[in-house]
């Protein structure tokens, strides 16, 4: 089929819950009319479609407008394909576009469907969900008093959506905890900063991409030229961290990937028809000049975050270290229908470099390292040997032992810094990028 336009390209695992539906991975496009299927119709399929159609109009308790049940079996033909194929009504179509411009409102989280209930999938930063304690993998199964089970994906976000400064009772089942827990969010205008960054240190620094946004890419080469600057020369490494990251646009991912790769593929998708076919590939130039880069993924790295990552894994570009992404790895095309709506519908499989489709697998990281938070030890409180009454003396009057800080006069080194993210002190798996990094830029310097 031929497309008669094309708008833009974008990945997201499920749903945002904000002011509109969010695509998965997708190509918004239009197909041109006319140029339908050759397949013939199932006319006893149809005949039974009817009949129970007469049935339902005939026989149900209240009466159902023709529209309603119509739409129902739209959406019902298909939610049954795949949890990610969808009908979008007019609002949702239209609100879809404003949304992949960073900005919308409502909780801040990214969502699929898994067994009838909502499943997160990751909370953006800096958002009502994440300052609530929803965490990837939590089951929503009430919405305020109403239960999830039964509704369609489309309706449960519609009902986490709405006006900023409402609340909203989420009801969510936790691997791990011994019953539900209920956790009262305030909706907001969510304002997403797709890219943040910071020096860790000398010559080490480190970004995080909250989600793949158009410009995104142009955000990553500024921050990383700033961080040049602030270094005062070419980084000797960087940690790219792309944990709970849900997707977002392609032509980010692509340019994000482009960024470090000199030449090659990125990603290619195939598909039965012939539009669902593409191959990208990377442009002359590595804004880091083959300093080495460690990515981080975690099970809430989903779509545009595994392009990047099976990219930079394939062309041993960089160290991917973390856990098992999520594995989304499906094309959804969106495809405008005549009464303003739409059909969001899978269409391909993506592929990294080297052939792997990652649908339903993820990308494995080089080096597994678990998400766990690291403490300050007490050993700063122990007894030493000058603290024991009668102790012997230094006997170099010279020497004079220096003071402790006071504790009021410590820095608080829980503080997280503008990226939302905690001190690479802290945060084990981070520390281990660095580390890697730091040995890596080692040997290459003993080796020159």
């Amino acid at each position: 089929m031929k497309l008669a336009t094309r708008y833009i390209l974008v990945l997201f695992l499920g749903m945002f819950v904000g002011a509109a539906v969010i695509l998965d991975m997708g190509v918004l496009a239009e197909r041109e009319p006319g140029k339908e299927s050759a397949t013939p119709l199932p006319l006893d399929e149809l005949r039974t479609f009817t009949e129970v159609f007469s049935r339902i109009k005939a026989d149900y308790v209240e009466p159902v407008e023709d529209k309603k049940l119509l739409e129902d079996a739209v959406q019902g033909m298909l939610s049954g394909l795949d949890p990610h194929s969808a009908y979008l009504d007019a609002d949702s179509f239209r609100d879809m576009r404003v949304e992949t411009e960073g900005q919308f409102g409502g909780l801040g989280i990214e969502v699929t469907m898994e067994n009838g209930f909502v499943k997160v999938v990751s909370p953006i930063e800096d958002t009502p969900a994440a300052r609530g304690g929803v965490k990837t993998g939590d089951l929503i199964i009430r919405l305020d008093d109403k239960a999830v089970k039964g509704m369609t994906l489309t309706d449960a976000v519609r009902m986490m959506r709405g006006k900023p400064g409402t609340d909203i009772t989420l009801t969510i089942a936790r691997e791990g905890a011994p019953k539900p827990l209920k956790i009262t969010l305030t909706r907001a205008v969510i304002k997403i900063q797709s890219v943040k960054s910071r020096m860790l240190e000398p010559g080490f620094g480190y970004v995080r991409i909250t989600q793949f946004q158009a410009g995104t890419d142009k955000g990553l080469t500024d921050v990383i030229r700033k961080l040049e600057a602030d270094n005062k020369g070419r980084l000797r490494g960087m940690v790219l961290d792309l944990r709970n990251n849900p997707g977002g646009v392609l032509n980010a991912a692509v340019g994000v990937s482009d960024a470090f790769l000199d030449k090659g593929l990125i990603v290619y998708t195939e598909g039965r028809v012939a539009d669902s076919r593409m191959k990208l590939a990377a442009n002359p130039g590595d804004v880091l000049n083959g300093a080495p880069i460690v990515v981080l993924i975690n099970g809430g790295s989903a779509s545009a975050s595994e392009i990047v990552a099976g990219a930079l894994q394939d062309h041993k570009r960089a160290v991917i270290m973390g856990t098992k992404s999520f594995g989304k790895g499906s094309v959804q095309t969106i495809i405008p229908v005549s009464n303003g709506a739409a059909l969001k519908i899978t269409t391909a499989r993506y592929y990294t470099p080297s052939g792997r489709s990652i649908q339903a697998s993820g990308i494995e990281p080089d080096i597994v390292a678990e998400e766990a938070r690291i403490t300050k030890s007490e050993a700063g409180d122990r007894l030493r040997e000058a603290d024991l009454a009668r102790h012997l003396e230094n006997g170099d009057e010279m020497a004079k032992p220096k003071e402790e800080p006071k504790k009021e006069d410590r820095k608080d080194e829980k503080k997280k810094d503008e990226t939302g993210k905690a001190p690479a002190a802290e945060d084990y798996q981070l520390q281990e990028a660095l580390n890697l990094l730091k040995g890596i830029s080692f040997f290459r310097a003993q080796s020159n």
